[in-house]
């Protein structure tokens, strides 16, 4: 009998989709036996919901194409909603399979009663009940069109007994499509940019992940303009290799050479981003914006021009309009600049001498350094996130992704999964704070049971670093940071993962190596001192009050050698 879970099988695998990434349970059952029989598509058996909605997230940013997982009824979807969260805010093409309980107890408070209809709504462009089977051919298809379509979440609310229940409809049976137009603003607008570029005397390019695949068009415009490429984090992947104007990222993960190029500029080129804090954009250059998306223009900052456009397509019919600028000043001071900048975090990312803890500068560069060269990486929200931001160095097939839009720990092992399971010939290295990889620390289990070769990177300082410096730079003694962890070299073997623990300088070179050399998956336990600060590019008054007074307090309270032996570690 063709049931209404064998349509909704075979219309993934005809849209494209290998795997569906969930934990089994009742309610779903007629979904997983539908994978079981058909042999085009895996049930990849993750051991907590929410990692599995972070793997999909990952494998659509890294190949555009749908993805999708899936949870049973009530606290079993629920699990889901963190990861989506995730996807949704980066664009990612992901459905979700929320199962439901029978539909005929809906609306009783039955057992494991939720109503995932409404719960996902915030997170998703499209969420329905598929209420009978009649409904199936035609909200699946919207739901994968409008993933593809739009970038995002859709999710399917499918009570068990549908989904078991017989196919009678063949309504909308017929492949998704992808279409990718190439939109570019009028002819008068784009000779309004042109204009407003032509009449400034200095311009930065500030570039995301709009950007993806017009790196080329990017620089040609950077040269044209004499500007320099400042870019955000999503960007960073786009935009730094290859490139002779890029002078870093800006934010409070950025470096002083991003921020620099921005104040200093007289006019301002957003370029497919939707950085999001405020406080960065420069405060007198004039700015204008492109961005595929109408809803983004202008909602961070004030603009004397918005246009809707494709970046590549905008950028090649902008460049026949623009007179090259002969001037090289605004340039020439911003990647001076870069070079300060960069000689500065080499200092920082110097080798630790022998007795002193790691620094998570040295261990990232080393990191970076050893990879291949078409390496994906994934990095978890903190401090992991800003020595990949800055240590990290992309080249034309690298990869960097992370939750760099919803913010989540957690994010970078489960990210890592699905990108490993897309990609299994390529190298997948996850980065991750102790905190963040112990949220979800069950899923190392999901490595060894599938014998992926991920290569885990642990920044284990015992402490939440980017609470404790936010607590720091407004004033509080850093209170409930701390973790006790364990060995988590040891904890991988045990689980049948290789486990390599670094404590020194000396042995962190030949250590990574073998990590790299080793074809299984590998979890790498460095020990990194926990005292490594992040200082920001820019630091405003309120802030050294705040770290003035958290100092103050330290003495007080009789910590002042621990606040002078960290002075010190954070001195290049």
């Amino acid at each position: 009998m063709r049931t209404v879970a064998t349509h909704l099988v075979e219309a993934l695998v005809a849209a494209g989709v290998r795997r569906i990434y969930g934990v089994v349970g009742d309610s779903l059952n007629s979904i997983v036996d539908a994978v079981h029989r058909n042999k085009k598509i895996e049930w990849i058996h993750v051991r907590h919901e929410e990692a599995g909605a972070f793997a999909a997230s990952a494998e659509a940013q890294l190949t555009g194409n749908l993805a999708v997982c899936a949870g049973s009824c009530g606290p079993g979807n629920l699990h889901l909603i963190n990861g989506l969260y995730d996807a949704h805010k980066t664009l990612a093409p992901v459905l979700a399979i929320a199962a439901q309980i029978p539909s005929s107890e809906i609306g009783t408070d039955f057992f494991q009663e939720t109503h995932p209809e409404r719960l996902f709504l915030e997170c998703s462009h499209f969420c329905q009940l598929v209420g009978t089977e009649k409904q199936m051919p035609r909200l699946l298809q919207i739901a994968m069109q409008t993933s593809i379509s739009r970038g995002g979440v859709s999710v399917l609310v499918l009570p068990g007994d549908v989904a078991s229940s017989k196919m009678t409809s063949q309504e909308l049976e017929h492949p998704v499509f992808r279409p990718r137009p190439a939109i570019q603003p009028s002819n008068s607008d784009l000779k309004k940019l042109a204009d407003f570029l032509n009449d400034a005397d200095s311009v930065t390019l500030f570039a995301g992940a709009g950007c993806a695949g017009a790196q080329e068009e990017v620089t040609q415009l950077a040269k044209t303009l004499q500007a320099p490429v400042a870019y955000s984090f999503r960007g960073k992947e786009f935009l730094e290799y290859d490139n002779p104007y890029a002078v870093g990222m800006t934010g409070l993960l950025g470096t002083e050479s991003g921020h620099y190029a921005l104040e200093k500029a007289k006019a301002v080129l957003l370029l497919g981003t939707d950085f999001p804090y405020t406080a960065w954009y420069p405060k007198e250059a004039r700015l204008a914006q492109v961005d595929i998306r109408a809803e983004h223009l202008g909602r961070r900052s004030k603009l004397s021009l918005g246009l809707i456009g494709d970046i590549k397509a905008t950028i090649e019919s902008l460049l026949p309009l623009l007179k090259s600028k002969r001037s090289d000043k605004h340039l020439k001071s911003c990647l001076e600049k870069s070079r300060q900048t960069e000689k500065s975090l080499s200092r920082y990312a110097e080798t630790s001498k022998n007795g002193q803890p790691l620094r998570p500068e040295s261990v990232t560069a080393l990191l970076s350094d050893l990879a291949e060269r078409d390496a994906i990486f994934t990095v978890d929200t903190g401090m992991a996130a800003v020595w990949a931001a800055r240590y990290v160095k992309m080249s034309a097939n690298r990869r960097l992704i992370g939750s760099f839009n919803h913010g989540s720990m957690a994010n970078a092992m489960p990210q890592a999964i699905g990108a490993q399971l897309a990609f299994p010939n390529r190298q997948v290295i996850s980065m991750s704070g102790d905190g963040g990889f112990t949220m979800l620390m069950g899923d190392l289990l999901t490595l060894a049971q599938y014998e992926l070769p991920i290569k885990l990177i642990i920044y284990n300082n015992s402490t939440l670093g980017m609470v404790k410096l936010e607590m720091r730079v407004a004033g509080f003694e850093d209170y409930g940071v701390d973790v006790k962890n364990p060995n988590f070299a040891k904890m991988a073997e045990a689980v049948g993962i290789r486990g390599i623990r670094v404590e020194s300088a000396g042995d962190l070179k030949s250590s990574l190596q073998a990590a790299f050399r080793h074809e299984g998956p590998v979890l790498v336990d460095a020990v990194t001192d926990p005292n490594a600060l992040a200082m920001p590019p820019k630091i405003d008054a309120k802030e050294v009050a705040g770290y003035g007074l958290y100092l103050a307090k330290q003495t007080l309270h009789g910590r002042l050698f621990e606040s002078i032996d960290e002075l010190k570690g954070n001195l290049p």
